[in-house]
């Protein structure tokens, strides 16, 4: 339990990733199902992890883009999420905060971006959005190096932003399955759910992945999925993980056989 608030989340998925290459019985592939933000961690299993390969991801309310609020921290009343509470709203984006509080390591702040993009260990890299930051290094270098062909730079920067390896191995999936919950009152804003956020500069308007640059750039190559109809949007009513048995049953195990 404690590892599901204090454990570097590069860690966990570090370790999940030793276990599985060790496992024999995976050799052929696997499918995996995460729960709230296990629906994160294991996509980020699928980019940086081929081996043993991942078949199918069934994502159930993660949130993809991140959360911008903690209305309802599981234990309601524990001073642990009071706590978490006031330490993302104080920094978030340090490097502290960010090493040791999984919860900022998805924190996605639409009125700081380049502070999210720079700063965030976790989300920002595995969503391929650290490429404006390195973008904007390579703006001050350029402008620092007359000799630097700009090009080039930029070129370099481009490169180094976009990892193409994460892109290739989360395009190998079969399906990709996001399951958002229709009357989340957990996550902020539950259409991360569906990979959408906030409007950036602004936490009142949202946008569907379709909308997102992340999409229309296809940094992750989740428009050439959806295209390919490996990208399955579920929508079930309910709070924050609430479901039946019969729903899951007819619903989310077709996908695992």
């Amino acid at each position: 339990m404690e590892n599901s608030f204090f454990m570097n989340v590069n860690d966990q998925v570090r370790e999940v990733c030793s276990q599985l290459a060790k496992d024999p019985h995976l050799k052929g592939g696997y499918n995996a199902m995460g729960f709230s933000q296990g629906g994160q961690f294991l996509r980020a299993v699928a980019q940086r992890c081929p081996s043993p390969p991942m078949l199918n991801l069934i994502s159930i309310g993660g949130q993809h883009q991140g959360v911008y609020g903690f209305p309802r921290c599981p234990g309601e009343s524990s001073h642990i999420c009071d706590w978490i509470r006031k330490t993302l709203d104080l920094g978030a984006y340090t490097q502290a905060v960010q090493e040791h509080l999984v919860q900022a390591e998805y924190w996605h702040d639409p009125l700081k971006e380049d502070d999210y993009r720079k700063n965030s260990i976790f989300l920002a890299d595995i969503n391929q959005e650290r490429v404006q930051a390195k973008l904007e290094q390579a703006v001050s270098l350029t402008c620092l190096n007359r000799f630097s062909s700009d090009l080039d730079l930029f070129s370099i920067a481009f490169i180094q932003g976009i990892n193409e390896t994460y892109k290739k191995n989360l395009m190998a999936l079969k399906k990709f399955v996001m399951v958002k919950f229709l009357n989340d009152t957990m996550v902020d804003p539950p259409i991360s759910e569906w990979f959408g956020f906030y409007k950036s500069g602004q936490a009142k308007e949202t946008i569907p992945l379709k909308e997102t640059l992340l999409y229309k750039e296809d940094r992750l190559g989740l428009q050439e999925m959806d295209k390919a109809g490996k990208l399955v949007f579920l929508g079930v009513k309910g709070d924050h993980l609430h479901f039946s048995e019969e729903w899951f049953y007819t619903t989310i195990l077709p996908f695992l056989q």
